[in-house]
């Protein structure tokens, strides 16, 4: 699907809309750098982070375009010519945290809403999904956003707040790394329970949790709430 379609190092990606300025997020950009014209969607504060991290200059701005998204506003997605995709975005605050690499040594970040971490919804005009693939909390506003929806891509790190802690795989919680948890009452599946989302996938999943595990009972109980666990390949039709 992303072969060459036209020479030897053409691409059908047209843009790329980071969540947010983490590493797992902006990393990819890097090997997008063999001169195919593209366009970097993002908010101001994650365009800024490109900004002042030079290596990321091997984005020839000749050919990379870096469009700043401003929140809740749809932003149309066009072509590398110019011309109209049929897609359009909004970027909404979701709550997160700054990027690991911009945290103060010895302060504990806090959660915030802004323009450090966002979902997207994507839209043909007829049909949206969204895309959340970090999340500290489900609020009342991502509540209604979400209500309804046809297909949600959501945070799947950890199953349980202090997963990795009991596993001896690091010190952090789900939540001092800005991410909610699957299980418990302030979890995931209790927040989707009663929004009446039609397909629910989990991305962005962490090798401790053991809902990857497909045999396993963490798996049989999200799959039984409706939830599918994302894997590279999983296609869609909206």
């Amino acid at each position: 699907m992303l072969h060459p379609q036209e020479g030897l190092r053409s691409s059908p990606i047209a843009g790329v809309i980071p969540n947010g300025g983490d590493v797992d997020a902006i990393a990819g950009l890097l090997v997008l750098r063999e001169r195919q014209p593209l366009t970097i969607y993002a908010t101001a504060c994650v365009l800024g982070v490109l900004e002042r991290n030079s290596i990321f200059d091997v984005l020839a701005s000749d050919v990379v375009a870096r469009q700043a998204v401003p929140l809740d506003m749809p932003t149309p997605l066009a072509l590398p010519d110019g011309t109209p995709s049929g897609l359009a975005i909004e970027l909404f605050a979701v709550p997160g945290k700054v990027p690991l690499y911009l945290e103060v040594p010895g302060e504990a970040p806090p959660i915030v809403e802004g323009e450090e971490t966002v979902g997207i919804a994507v839209t043909d005009g007829r049909h949206t999904l969204f895309f959340i693939p970090g999340c500290a909390a489900m609020t009342p506003r991502l509540r209604a956003r979400l209500r309804g929806a046809e297909l949600v891509f959501f945070d799947g790190t950890m199953w349980r707040d202090d997963e990795m802690i009991r596993a001896g795989a690091g010190t952090k919680t789900g939540q001092r790394m800005g991410h909610m948890s699957l299980s418990g009452p302030d979890g995931t599946m209790a927040a989707f329970a009663d929004l009446g989302v039609e397909r629910k996938v989990l991305v962005h999943i962490n090798n401790s949790n053991p809902v990857l595990l497909a045999d396993s009972p963490e798996r049989a109980q999200f799959e039984a709430a409706g939830w599918a666990v994302g894997f590279d390949g999983m296609e869609f039709t909206l």
